[in-house]
């Protein structure tokens, strides 16, 4: 796991030749066809030497929930497993992750009313006074929350007005029973750069990138389908929104470049807040010295140290 632009793609595509192993994606973004470039998806060149499960699996008009993933997920490594390969999960959608491992909690239906009157709450002294309000009643979940993250903060908050119990504890009842299920070792990996600031520098040359192979192009097609919008999960990617806005005349070229930047260095943000609480997590951290350089020359470099670092920890925990 990982931010976004941290490496993840190209070290399991490393592990899988060194573990004879089967790459399965924990994207949620990587799941719709038609998008390829705007999610940074593998290209068909590596998809045909790295095939990935639960990559275009579904069209953009269509959903995936979180509980479609595990049972995915879960079928996925135990067929993997039987043919005497190792499953290697990789992505950013933190979320998945966590659910793969804790199980799905039976958690109470959303409520409108409630959340109209969080809304109101927040509307009128802002979301970090509702995080804060929050950490009274659920301090767990408001650590692993950012206060700026009003869905999450939303969505706990709500829980505990609606059953009297905290989000977090309603989640460990679920462990239990989750690790029954879970029938696989787990061997937990982060990759990040030493310095958010070279995060921030990869994250914008990688959008740039994208816009100049044809990401215009690409949203103006989904457009052209005629049955997306913006209010659809796959359209609320990110950069596709910004894309889309452009496209629609809302903001000029320069703005959209900005935005797609900014919103993808929040997305990395909330999964580094994601991963800070995250237990049993073994780091691999690009370093000063090799994140310095402004281009992508020494990437192969980088993702040797990397293969060398999680395979040192692999042999020691599994005493390969």
């Amino acid at each position: 796991m990982g931010p976004t632009a941290s490496g993840k793609t190209h070290l399991a595509m490393r592990l899988q030749d060194v573990l004879n192993g089967e790459i399965v994606s924990v994207d949620s973004a990587l799941i719709y066809k038609g998008m390829d470039i705007g999610s940074a998806k593998p290209s068909a060149t590596e998809l045909k030497r790295y095939p990935h499960h639960l990559i275009n699996i579904r069209e953009p008009n269509q959903t995936y929930s979180a509980a479609e993933f595990r049972s995915d997920a879960l079928r996925l490594m135990d067929d993997i497993s039987a043919r005497g390969k190792t499953p290697i999960l990789v992505g950013g959608t933190m979320m998945y992750f966590r659910l793969l491992i804790e199980g799905i909690s039976h958690l109470p239906p959303a409520s409108a009313t409630i959340r109209t009157e969080i809304d109101k709450l927040a509307a009128e002294h802002g979301w970090p006074y509702v995080h804060k309000m929050l950490a009274q009643v659920d301090p767990e979940a408001a650590a692993r929350i950012h206060a700026t993250d009003p869905q999450r903060i939303q969505r706990a908050y709500e829980v505990y007005q609606l059953t009297g119990r905290s989000l977090s504890a309603l989640h460990a009842e679920q462990k239990q029973s989750a690790d029954q299920q879970l029938s696989h070792q787990l061997l937990q990996f982060a990759i990040a750069p030493e310095q958010r600031r070279v995060l921030h520098q990869r994250i914008e040359r990688r959008f740039l990138q994208m816009c100049a192979s044809g990401f215009a192009d690409e949203v103006a097609g989904l457009m052209a389908r005629g049955d997306l919008s913006l209010a659809l999960p796959a359209m609320r990617c990110v950069g596709y929104r910004q894309m889309w806005q452009y496209l629609d005349g809302d903001y000029d070229y320069q703005t959209m470049l900005d935005k797609g930047v900014a919103a993808t260095r929040q997305l990395a943000k909330r999964q580094l807040t994601w991963l800070r609480g995250w237990q049993d997590l073994n780091w691999l951290i690009t370093h000063q010295g090799q994140a310095q350089l402004s281009n992508d020359e020494n990437a192969e470099e980088i993702v040797d140290q990397l293969l060398k670092s999680a395979l040192a920890i692999i042999n020691k925990q599994l005493n390969y």
